[in-house]
């Protein structure tokens, strides 16, 4: 008992490190960032609640690529609205709409993972949102999001696969007491070359991130204009 209590501990002070370095890291953007879009607190709530409520129903409507990774590895696109939040507020707006996606999604749906995997998206999240933003935000050009959208998809790739790699899968393997060599198996069906944590991270979980990156990517570079009178009445 001691053990789990000990554990579930060092899983919320790591949870709160990050969420926290993540805040830290917006801001000192944001101060040192031209001007971001100067607007009311009230509609400042608004906006980054409206695209969080959105993001949340994108989040819960979630889909596997059974032919790339093991069916809990699952797609959405609720990065979008988050992405077009940080596009028309800054890097701290994008945050805020990330924490507001997960909060209302664990109200609406609870936890299956006694909030490993929502902690998860978080942090993955924001990998992708976080650096696009803060580069599209140096110029707001349709060249600086470009560039910031595929900043955003490195940084989903390698810091995803790595997060996967070093806590998550260990976690879940923990978790729900399956062994480590029992989810690396699961891949093995799907990809005859998947025969370690390493490659089970570089076949299958990058390429899914990667595919996850750019379809945001596009999707953004495709809608921004198209959604920001309606959205953010710009």
């Amino acid at each position: 008992m001691w053990t789990d209590l000990k554990e579930n501990f060092v899983f919320v002070l790591c949870c709160a490190g990050i969420i926290a370095a993540l805040t830290v890291v917006s801001k000192i953007a944001e101060h040192f960032l031209p001007a971001t879009r100067r607007t009311s607190k009230t509609r400042w709530m608004c906006t980054v609640a409206i695209c969080g409520a959105i993001a949340s129903v994108l989040h819960m409507l979630d889909f596997p690529l059974l032919f790339l990774a093991p069916e809990f590895y699952k797609l959405d696109f609720s990065e979008l609205p988050v992405m077009l939040c940080g596009f028309y507020l800054g890097p701290t707006s994008a945050v805020a709409c990330e924490a507001v996606k997960i909060i209302l999604k664990l109200l609406l749906k609870g936890t299956s993972t006694a909030f490993v995997g929502d902690f998860a998206n978080f942090a993955v999240g924001c990998s992708l949102v976080l650096p696009a933003v803060i580069v599209y935000h140096t110029k707001k050009t349709r060249a600086s999001a470009l560039w910031g959208l595929i900043t955003g998809t490195l940084f989903l790739t390698i810091f995803g696969s790595m997060f996967n790699a070093i806590y998550l899968l260990p976690k879940f393997s923990q978790l729900f007491g399956l062994p480590l060599d029992a989810i690396i198996g699961m891949g093995s069906k799907i990809n005859a070359g998947i025969s370690s944590l390493q490659s089970f991270v570089l076949l299958a979980v990058a390429p899914l991130n990667l595919i996850k990156g750019v379809t945001i990517s596009l999707l953004t570079l495709l809608l921004y204009k198209k959604v920001a009178r309606p959205l953010f009445g710009k």
